[in-house]
């Protein structure tokens, strides 16, 4: 099994800790990782995206051109990379920041409505877990147990106290997630 993941969204939206926390999970369930981040010199509001490759057998390269999953949390990031999906592949896109939705045939499209229902969860913080919580339930790249292990191991421990309403989080991101 070997998955490449691009992540890519407005800096702020947690897309660089998504990436990580992802590739942390990896390494808590001994598999191959990459993690390589992108962005712009106006991180907070530019434009971010995160390369994250989890393999059962060793990674050649981190550099890809092709993805065999996409998590797009705006719209100049589905512009970017829908064409850059393996055929078969799945793209899953956050409903608030995509106004013209994907059109490809050829690849699984999902939409979580992760921003609204952080909104709801009345923690913005939470919003990039929701995602990774859809994106488990649609592709099992990684074990929820792995996510956890892996936020004790990214969160300081001064916020390890969070850790419940994350992983809650990734339980209604999981409820969320709907194909297209």
């Amino acid at each position: 099994m070997k998955k490449e993941i691009i992540i890519s969204g407005f800096g702020g939206q947690g897309v660089l800790s998504m990436g990580k926390i992802l590739a942390y999970s990896g390494l808590m369930e001994n598999k191959e990782v990459t993690w390589m981040p992108a962005y712009g010199p106006e991180q907070r509001g530019g434009t971010a995206n995160v390369t994250v490759i989890i393999s059962d057998e060793r990674i050649s390269s981190p550099i890809l051109s092709k993805y065999d999953v996409a998590i797009v949390l705006n719209q100049p990031s589905l512009d970017k990379f829908e064409p850059k999906i393996k055929p078969g592949g799945i793209l899953i896109y956050d409903g608030y920041g995509v106004i013209t939705p994907p059109t490809r045939k050829d690849i699984r499209v999902y939409r979580i409505d992760a921003m609204n229902k952080a909104a709801e969860m009345k923690n913005s913080k939470v919003f990039n877990m929701i995602v990774l919580g859809g994106l488990l339930k649609v592709c099992s790249v990684v074990s929820t147990d792995g996510l956890k292990k892996a936020l004790y191991k990214t969160l300081p421990e001064r916020h390890h106290h969070l850790i419940p309403l994350n992983m809650e989080a990734v339980e209604e991101g999981k409820r969320l997630i709907a194909e297209e």
